[in-house]
C-alpha cells in the first residue's frame, strides 16, 4: 500500500471522551501523515471478526462532544483467552494470531487502543507479538497507573455531583439519610471528588474499611446540631471492617467477572437499626458513564488523540500516552501493566496522605475509617 493504514479500537466499558479521542486522532493523523484510518467495532471482538469501518473527516464529523463510542465497546473479549465454540463445547483459546492476520490482510501498520487496565494488558501482549501498538488511558474510575488523569473521570464526577445536589433537597425535605453508591471498583476517586463537591456528610472509600458505628455517630451528631438529614457517598467496592466487598453479580464470560454492587443497600439496612432517621439508598450506576462529555474531558481527550498520532509518526510503539503535571508524554505499556500475565502494578488508589482527603477531613466530612 502507498499509504500507511492505522487502526483504532475502544475496549472495556464506555467512557465520556472516547469520541473526542477518535475525532482528534483522526484529524491529527490525516493532517500530519500520509495515512488512512479504520476503526474496529466492539473492541477486540471486531479485531477478531475483522469488522471495521473507515475513519475520516466525514465519518467522524460532529462526534467531538458526544458520549459513548462510535466504534462501540465490549469488556468481554480477551483474544488471548477467548471463548469459542468447537464441537458444541465452549473452549477458551488464544486467538490473537487470527487478529494479527486480519491486521496484516488489511495493511494495518499501527494499532491505537483506547482502554483501561484489562484492555491495555492485551495491548501490551500484542506489542510483545510484534504489533505496533499505542495505548490511550480510558476509565471513569481514574485508577490507571502511569498517568495523572484518565478521560471520562471529570464527566463522571460532574454527573455524581449534580445528582447529589438533587438528593440533598429530598433528603432535607423528609429529614432522611440517603446512601448513594457510586462507581470506582477498588479506587475511591469518584467518591472522594464528587463527595466533596456535592457536599456529602460521609464519604466511604474502598481503600479504607469502614465502621458502621462511626457512620451512625456522624448522623446522630448532625441530628443533635439541627441538621436532621445526611448524605452518604459510598464507593461500590467499599468493605465494612472485618467483612468483604458486596458482589452484585458474576459475569462468567468476562475476563473481569466480578461486578460490585449492593453496598449502599446493605449499609442503609444497617443504619436504619441504629439511627432515628428513615434511610434510603440510591445506586447511580451507569448514569455516571453516560451522556456527553465535559469540556475538560473533551480537551484532555483531544490532547490524548494528538499525542497518540505523534507517537505513531515518531515510531514510538509499545507506549501509552499519558499526562504528567499538565504535559502530554508517554510511558511504556510494560511499566503501566507490569511484566506478568495479568496486571501486577495495581490500581492507582487514594492514599492517606492525599491532599484532598486531608482537606475534606478538616472540613468535618466523616470517612468512618475503622480503627
Amino acid at each position: 500500500m502507498s499509504r500507511k493504514r492505522i487502526a483504532v479500537l475502544t475496549g472495556g466499558g464506555d467512557a465520556p471522551g472516547l469520541n473526542a479521542v477518535i475525532h482528534a486522532l483522526t484529524r491529527a493523523c490525516l493532517n500530519t501523515m500520509q495515512c488512512e484510518l479504520i476503526g474496529y467495532k466492539f473492541g477486540y471482538r471486531g479485531l477478531y471478526n475483522n469488522d471495521f469501518m473507515p475513519l475520516d473527516l466525514r465519518t467522524t464529523s460532529g462526534i467531538l462532544h458526544t458520549g459513548g463510542s462510535m466504534l462501540y465497546c465490549s469488556n468481554k473479549d480477551n483474544l488471548f483467552k477467548y471463548q469459542v465454540m468447537e464441537g458444541g463445547q465452549k473452549l477458551i483459546k488464544d486467538v490473537s494470531d487470527i487478529a494479527i492476520q486480519n491486521m496484516r490482510k488489511e495493511g494495518v501498520e499501527a494499532l491505537v487502543v483506547l482502554g483501561g487496565d484489562g484492555t491495555l494488558t492485551s495491548a501490551r501482549d500484542f506489542t510483545r507479538k510484534g504489533v505496533n501498538v499505542v495505548g490511550i488511558p480510558k476509565t471513569i474510575d481514574n485508577d490507571l497507573p502511569g498517568t495523572d488523569q484518565t478521560f471520562g473521570f471529570d464527566t463522571a464526577v460532574g454527573i455524581v455531583t449534580e445528582e447529589l445536589g438533587r438528593l440533598h433537597t429530598t433528603a432535607e425535605s423528609h429529614h432522611r439519610v440517603i446512601v448513594v453508591e457510586v462507581m470506582g471498583r477498588s479506587a475511591g476517586w469518584i467518591a472522594l471528588h464528587a463527595g466533596i463537591a456535592g457536599s456529602a456528610d460521609v464519604i466511604l472509600l474502598p481503600e479504607f474499611p469502614y465502621s458502621v458505628r462511626k457512620v451512625a455517630e456522624k448522623i446522630e451528631k448532625r441530628n443533635s446540631q439541627g441538621d436532621p438529614f445526611s448524605i452518604i457517598v459510598v464507593g461500590e467496592g467499599c468493605i465494612e471492617a472485618g467483612g468483604e466487598a458486596v458482589i452484585g453479580r458474576v459475569v462468567d464470560d468476562s475476563p473481569d467477572s466480578v461486578r460490585f454492587g449492593g453496598v449502599a443497600a446493605k449499609l442503609a439496612a444497617q443504619l436504619e437499626k441504629l439511627v432515628q432517621n428513615e434511610v434510603r439508598h440510591v445506586a447511580l450506576g451507569h448514569i455516571q458513564r453516560g451522556g456527553n462529555s465535559s469540556a475538560f474531558d473533551r480537551l484532555l481527550s483531544t490532547q490524548y488523540g494528538v499525542g497518540a498520532a505523534d507517537l505513531i509518526k515518531r515510531g514510538l510503539f509499545g507506549n501509552m500516552v499519558n499526562i504528567r503535571n499538565g504535559e502530554i508524554g508517554y510511558i511504556s505499556l510494560e511499566d503501566v501493566i507490569g511484566p506478568e500475565e495479568v496486571s501486577t502494578t495495581g490500581s492507582k488508589v487514594v492514599t492517606p496522605d492525599n491532599p484532598l482527603l486531608i482537606a475534606a477531613k478538616k472540613l468535618g466530612i466523616e470517612f468512618a475509617e475503622a480503627s
